[in-house]
């Protein structure tokens, strides 16, 4: 079987990691003429640091990235406040990774494709699609190369302007709000200690400033300004102005712009996330405004979700897909739209991001389920003992591209002909003695 992947971010460079591991032949193209570089999606939650640990990139995540810094809020030139966007949370034995961790979206993107790359796949650039049909067991697509490809599945992880989308003429139902629009860059600010994140604003209107947040693995930071309606260059020169406007002249000197661009709030949900033998994922699908940090998480996770469905094959397992990652899509837009408002409200708790940002909350269970952990619920994690005295988890024993089956006595846990010793593990996973639980491939329960 061969699958082929459009467009190399976060969600295809995910998908072609877990179908390689699988075995399964993938190409990966995008059109971009040289890789993406900038922070963008620079916070990844603790539910896709999970997905990272399973695909065996979570050291390398953890050793570029930081966490979350202290803001400090100077308001009239002031300092009014220090807090976080979020608690710092210990880590539990079913939640190893509690926090948000941050890590610029092109040095997460380089760490995937090194990981690709160790099978063997590397991403194919300024090779777009152009077209494609479908038969009853084949896709074939046309490149901008020249070359047709056949593949049993093709996925659209080609972003918010999706050609995939586009071609198979699937809705995208949302709107874009012109009224906001707001200045991003990466820049290094002379004058502000890196250790921690700054919000700058007047004294008499503290929800609209501007914020720079340290980037990992540098002297960046990555900024964030209002604009008013006016057509603007996103260029040094503006950054500074907008700097020099709300912390006042002289506070930081900004210098070494490395990316820019003008963001305007866009939320919009696909119709559907499936055609045949064509499925889309990420942006492609579901597009979400930066407030709680969802984009490109929610997009990663609807690549770990397709990625063994594609590898099982079977028309009722394929199904499922669009029907689980639509409705948390849906879910997750809400999130995203509910903080947004509170911003431009004025509502200062729009500064702090809340419990269901994490994503650990996603579930796929039938509603009326009213049972403590049922099918469709997040597999949680439990430190285990086996015979001989080692110590590891039960994330460990799920890590690969497989099913594992779980049987539980009052103070073990069977897999396979292993035994462990996990008293948490027991309670973790609201059992009782004999009871057993099948851990899909991808980390909920079966």
């Amino acid at each position: 079987m061969t699958v082929l992947v459009a467009g190399a971010g976060p969600t295809g460079l995910t998908l072609a990691i877990d179908l390689a591991r699988r075995g399964i032949a993938v190409r990966l193209i995008d059109k971009a003429t040289e890789y993406f570089n900038g922070s963008r999606g620079d916070g990844l939650q603790p539910r896709t640091l999970e997905v990272f640990d399973d695909l065996g990139v979570i050291e390398e995540v953890l050793r570029q990235g930081r966490s979350l810094p202290l803001m400090r809020v100077y308001l009239g030139g002031s300092l009014a406040d220090e807090r976080r966007m979020a608690p710092i949370l210990e880590p539990t034995p079913d939640i190893p990774y509690p926090n948000a961790w941050m890590l610029g979206q092109s040095r997460t993107e380089q760490i995937l494709r090194d990981k690709l790359a160790e099978y063997g796949v590397r991403v194919e650039l300024d090779t777009a699609i152009v077209g494609f049909t479908q038969y009853d067991d084949v896709v074939r697509a046309e490149l901008s190369t020249g070359e047709t490809v056949e593949a049993q599945y093709l996925v659209g992880a080609d972003g918010g302007r999706s050609f995939v989308r586009k071609h198979l003429g699937i809705a995208f139902e949302g709107a874009t709000d012109e009224s906001i629009r707001m200045l991003l860059g990466d820049v290094a600010a002379d004058g502000l200690d890196h250790e921690f994140g700054y919000w700058f604003a007047k004294q008499d209107n503290p929800m609209a400033g501007i914020a720079l947040t340290p980037l990992a693995g540098g002297d960046q930071f990555q900024f964030g300004a209002p604009l008013d309606h006016d057509q603007v260059d996103p260029s040094l020169e503006t950054l500074q102005q907008r700097v020099d406007q709300y912390a006042g002249p002289g506070v930081a000197k900004l210098r070494d712009l490395t990316w820019s661009t003008v963001w305007r709030p866009n939320v919009r949900l696909a119709a559907k996330f499936r055609a045949g033998r064509v499925f889309i994922a990420g942006d492609a699908a579901h597009v979400h405004p930066p407030t709680g940090g969802q984009g490109l998480n929610t997009g990663v996770q609807d690549a770990y979700n397709l990625g063994w469905k594609l590898a099982d094959g079977r028309e009722e397992v394929l199904a499922s897909y669009e029907d689980e990652r639509r409705r948390n899509a849906l879910r997750v837009l809400g999130i995203s739209e509910e903080l947004m408002q509170k911003h431009v409200d004025g509502d200062e708790s729009a500064m702090e991001r809340g419990e269901n940002t994490r994503q650990l909350d996603v579930s796929y269970r039938d509603p009326a389920d009213a049972r403590a952990i049922a099918p469709g619920d997040r597999a949680p994690d439990a430190p285990l003992v086996d015979a001989h005295g080692n110590k590891l988890r039960l994330f460990d024993l799920f890590r690969g591209p497989h099913e594992t089956r779980l049987r539980f006595t009052a103070t073990t846990v069977e897999v396979g002909s292993e035994t462990y010793t996990s008293p948490e593990a027991f309670a973790h996973y609201h059992a009782a003695a004999g009871d057993e639980f099948l851990i899909r491939p991808d980390g909920y329960l079966a």
